[in-house]
């Protein structure tokens, strides 16, 4: 089946994480390779990628890297996309292209119209619309302004505070190719599997 509505699982980093994806299946799951308590080892990832269901596609996620480490795990086939989440600009992504065959998903932290605004002409595949923190590249755990991007048409995922309670309400208002969770399907810090089956769960229950 085809839903209309893409669920990423994003700051997977252990084995039951990937065991509890395999079996409810969402597009898409994240690897963290930048610091935070979610950041992944490269050989870690690796493994994990082989353990997961082939057709659930990972997510590399990197912060003002370095691109030749961008270029490296791309081409060990642990990344079926790159989402990249600090202040990369048209260069960086042009230059990325040039040397990877993966799609891009370029993160803008909102603060205000201007940042959509500003994000539409970005040569990426995806945006991906997260709330802006002054001490954080991502992660906060709290929404913004979701009227901010309602009719924006160019396709890209909703993050920011998102969690079983709010995630329909956000699908009906903006309309998102994807959704991205993290912190919203966590219990002290880890992946919570009772809390990511209701989330996905309740998603696919009306949007089809």
């Amino acid at each position: 089946m085809v839903y209309l509505t893409a669920i990423k699982i994003c700051g997977l980093s252990r084995e039951e994480d990937i065991d509890i994806v395999n079996q409810l299946l969402p597009e898409y799951i994240g690897f963290i390779f930048t610091k935070s308590r979610r950041e992944i080892r490269e050989e870690v990832a690796k493994q994990l990628k082989k353990r997961l269901h082939p057709s659930i596609k990972t997510v590399g996620v990197f912060v003002n890297e370095d691109m030749e480490r961008i270029v490296r795990i791309c081409q060990a086939q642990v990344c079926d996309l790159v989402q990249l989440h600090g202040n990369e600009d048209h260069n960086y992504i042009h230059q990325l292209r040039n040397q990877i065959p993966q799609k891009i998903i370029k993160a803008i932290r909102v603060k205000d119209k201007r940042d959509i605004q500003n994000s539409l002409d970005m040569d990426c595949d995806y945006l991906l619309y997260d709330s802006h923190s002054h001490y954080a590249n991502g992660g906060s755990g709290t929404s913004f302004d979701w009227s901010l991007v309602e009719g924006v048409r160019k396709p890209f995922f909703l993050a920011g505070g998102i969690h079983k309670d709010n995630v329909l309400e956000a699908i009906r208002r903006c309309n998102p190719y994807g959704i991205d969770v993290s912190s919203g399907v966590e219990t002290d810090g880890y992946k919570d599997p009772e809390k990511i089956r209701e989330f996905i769960g309740k998603i696919r229950s009306v949007i089809k």
